[in-house]
């Protein structure tokens, strides 16, 4: 009879157990919650901090989506070896530079940025059109942009100018980041002073000019030439018509004939004659037997 109340007493005993434990394999529900947004906090040199949500990306541009987004990977892999002071995650997997934080007036309360990093999904990397802000330790003192710049970079992402390109290399990926500048670039205009072609142009002005007028002066010469050239000509032909005489070789301008000068046409001219004794300037009265 003891030994019925011992085995009783036990299996009692292993029923209030088995009651309190149930089936030994139910555990109980966590309170882990995932895309926990980050109190802000102080900006600190070489260290990156949360520094709110926003409802607004201000001047920060999209520079890639990362398959295993976190904190760290945006804000010091990415932005940081980058050169840029400001990061933000948006939709769990985006991340944005810049070098201004969004306006002031677009911080919103922490629980609008609700959804998990796809590289750590505790922690909470933006939301739907929400944006996680990071410093990232570059430097405390940074700006918040204007509503303007706001306005113009709403959106997916914002058109910008290409810059520097970085890999990013994560567990299970490797993802190309281009670093850009929300604010356009412009070169310069082509409407620009070219100072070199203006001068080329001078030149050839100046090259053209000369050749012109140093035609137009041997053109002229030429002509003169010609001229001069033609009168000779004219004047050697009248004087071999007049002297009876060819033009002489070296074209030079014949003697002139001494029948055409009076005074030497009223003297007696006889080569190799002898000289009258009489002087035959004055008239001579002769008889003569004419009949």
């Amino acid at each position: 009879m003891k030994s019925i109340v011992t085995a009783a007493a036990a299996l009692l005993a292993a029923t209030h157990v088995l009651a309190a434990t149930g089936t030994g394999t139910n555990t109980a529900p966590s309170s882990t919650s995932t895309g926990v947004e980050e109190p802000s906090t102080a900006p600190v040199l070489n260290q990156i901090t949360t520094q709110g949500c926003f409802s607004s990306q201000g001047e920060l541009v999209l520079n890639g989506t990362l398959q295993f987004n976190t904190k760290g990977s945006c804000g010091t892999d990415t932005c940081l070896k980058l050169g840029y002071p400001v990061a933000a995650t948006s939709g769990g997997n985006q991340c944005y530079c810049g070098k201004k934080y969004p306006p002031k007036d677009t911080l919103v309360d922490d629980k609008n940025c609700n959804v998990g990093c796809t590289g750590f999904d505790l922690q909470a990397c933006g939301g739907i059109n929400y944006w996680t802000v990071y410093n990232t330790g570059l430097q405390l003192a940074v700006a918040f942009s204007s509503d303007d710049a706001s306005a113009s970079a709403s959106g997916g992402s914002a058109t910008s100018t290409t810059g520097p390109t970085a890999a990013v290399t994560l567990p299970g990926s490797t993802v190309v980041v281009t670093a850009t500048d929300a604010a356009s670039t412009q070169g310069p205009s082509s409407g620009g002073t070219n100072v070199a072609g203006i001068a080329a142009g001078v030149v050839v002005s100046i090259v053209v000019v000369a050749a012109a007028v140093g035609g137009i002066f041997f053109y002229l010469r030429r002509k003169r030439n010609q001229e001069i050239e033609e009168e000779h000509r004219r004047n050697a032909a009248v004087n071999s018509f007049i002297s009876g005489k060819p033009p002489s070789s070296s074209g030079g301008m014949s003697i002139s004939d001494a029948r055409l000068d009076p005074v030497m046409a009223q003297r007696r001219m006889s080569d190799g004659s002898i000289a009258d004794n009489q002087d035959y300037s004055r008239r001579i009265l002769r008889v003569c037997d004419c009949c």
